[in-house]
């Protein structure tokens, strides 16, 4: 594999990790830190992450716990919760902030398996973009012949080679949380 198709399979990898980030955030039932990734909280005038103002944990398996490192927080945390698309209200004790994970309806089911659905497809088209831009800069390299018409041919190959990979990668995630979704 040239350094080029080593790039645009760099660049391939990258849109992957997104996804499976934004697949670990979508909640799924069970309490997951990840659904937290995204929040964040106003501290001293910084906006910082949920996961650096205190530590996040998961005593039960529909319960998160946060435990500020810092008590002044916790109504800045469970204000930041409360504004957030995550959709559970957070109880404040006094000490730490608990969100407790209710059991997903099978509407919710079908909502949340179409937005997974939605990121994958996102995702998949952002690594055809990707295959795109690769194809384009090999032709262009093809223009000023810096290489052959076989070079071009085994690079585009190559480059939908990579791209299958990636996208199958992003498939596989996809039909694991739609399974996860539906065995909660």
């Amino acid at each position: 594999m040239n350094a080029q198709v080593k790039e645009f399979d760099a660049k391939m990898s990258k849109t992957t990790d997104v996804v499976a980030n934004d697949l670990g955030a979508v909640r799924a039932g069970r309490a997951n830190p990840a659904v937290l990734e995204k929040i964040v909280v106003d501290y001293y005038g910084t906006a910082t992450p949920i996961n650096q103002v205190g530590s996040v944990s998961v005593p039960e398996p529909r319960t998160l716990v946060i435990q500020p490192w810092d008590g002044s927080i916790l109504k800045a945390i469970e204000k930041a919760i409360q504004t957030s698309d995550l959709g559970i209200n957070p109880q404040n004790d006094g000490k730490v902030v608990r969100l407790t994970f209710p059991q997903l309806t099978e509407e919710r089911r079908h909502e949340l398996i179409k937005q997974v659905k939605k990121i994958g497809e996102d995702g998949k088209v952002a690594i055809r973009n990707i295959r795109r831009d690769a194809i384009d800069f090999f032709k262009d390299l093809k223009k000023k012949s810096e290489i052959t018409e076989d070079d071009l041919k085994g690079m585009e190959k190559e480059v939908q080679t990579i791209t299958d990979a990636h996208c199958k990668d992003i498939d596989t995630m996809v039909a694991k949380k739609e399974k996860e979704l539906l065995e909660v």
